[in-house]
């Protein structure tokens, strides 16, 4: 499975951490920057790349990783895009339920306030849950796509 991942200066070390052990997975990771430290970057530029990269790859299992101070931001900017299903990753059932019911192919996390172990175990369930495929989920993609 492939992963896009990007942050802003609020998530840019956490990004990091987090790139270190995804790559020791079996997952293959695209970093969508920010490359530096950059305190006066904004997460837009970030969430517009990752869920860009989502969309456009021909890996329907494709998915997105964004890291913000809150992950309100980014999960905002990359619902912009058609065919994306960004949610916040709070909480373990927040991200199971976003992934079983809902398909979210990009998860946005709260980089100040969580630690590189607890954010690891929210991506990791949320990239090992799958897509339930219920009937009344795929109607309800569908409407968002519609929108």
């Amino acid at each position: 499975m492939k992963i896009y991942i990007g942050a802003d200066h609020r998530g840019y070390q956490l990004k990091q951490d987090l790139i270190e052990r995804l790559r020791r997975s079996e997952y293959q990771l695209v970093d969508e920057g920010d490359k530096k430290l950059d305190p006066d970057d904004d997460f837009p530029r970030y969430a517009l790349r990752v869920a860009s990269a989502v969309r456009e790859d021909a890996d329907q299992d494709a998915r997105g990783i964004l890291l913000c101070g809150s992950g309100q931001g980014a999960a905002m900017a990359a619902n912009r895009l058609k065919g994306i299903r960004a949610c916040v990753g709070y909480n373990r059932d927040a991200v199971r339920a976003a992934r079983n019911d809902d398909d979210s192919n990009v998860l946005c996390l709260p980089a100040d306030d969580m630690n590189s172990e607890q954010a690891y175990e929210i991506i990791d369930l949320w990239l090992r849950t799958a897509f339930a495929g219920a009937p009344r989920y795929l109607r309800r993609i569908k409407e968002l796509d519609e929108l």
